[in-house]
């Protein structure tokens, strides 16, 4: 059976788009695991332990609800209380169970401990990034952000910025 609703003839990549398309794959399946590899060797961080911290470091008291943060990082909730189960035990976030509006929900907090480990792996993390992205993009970087935002919302992610 068809996943395509309209059941017409699927439009096949054209050479240049099929390299296209391998050499994104190939980025999408590799950068992930060299960003995460620097991080672990250098700040005991997954990646998506580093970006919780980097999240909770910008916003109002460097608290968010944690399905809020499942929504920044696109993933389940017990994919994110298993993450940051991780960075309290470490000392870098708390929880804390909240009431309001007649239900309860969890907060994580960014501890000065966390903030301080996340300034402390931050120049690492940010000359990896410079290294295997900014840099062989060059003057295009700043452009292929714009057109990736396309691609962040046709996946239907939230693409606002939060800045400290």
């Amino acid at each position: 059976m068809s996943s395509r609703e309209d059941d017409e003839p699927a439009t096949w990549l054209d050479s240049d788009q099929q390299q296209a398309w391998i050499n994104l794959a190939k980025v999408l399946l590799t950068l992930p695991g060299a960003l995460e590899s620097q991080l672990l060797r250098d700040a005991d961080l997954t990646l998506l332990g580093y970006m919780i911290l980097a999240r909770l470091s910008v916003v109002p008291e460097h608290t968010l609800r944690m399905s809020q943060i499942a929504e920044m990082a696109n993933g389940s909730l017990p994919r994110i209380s298993h993450a940051v189960t991780r960075l309290e035990d470490r000392g870098w976030v708390t929880r804390t169970v909240r009431t309001g509006q007649g239900r309860r929900f969890t907060e994580a907090t960014l501890t000065p401990a966390g903030r301080t480990h996340l300034e402390e792996s931050a120049p690492a993390h940010v000359a990896t990034v410079r290294r295997l992205v900014v840099e062989p993009l060059g003057r295009h970087f700043v452009g292929f952000g714009r057109d990736a935002q396309r691609i962040v919302e046709a996946l239907g992610l939230p693409t606002e910025i939060l800045r400290p």
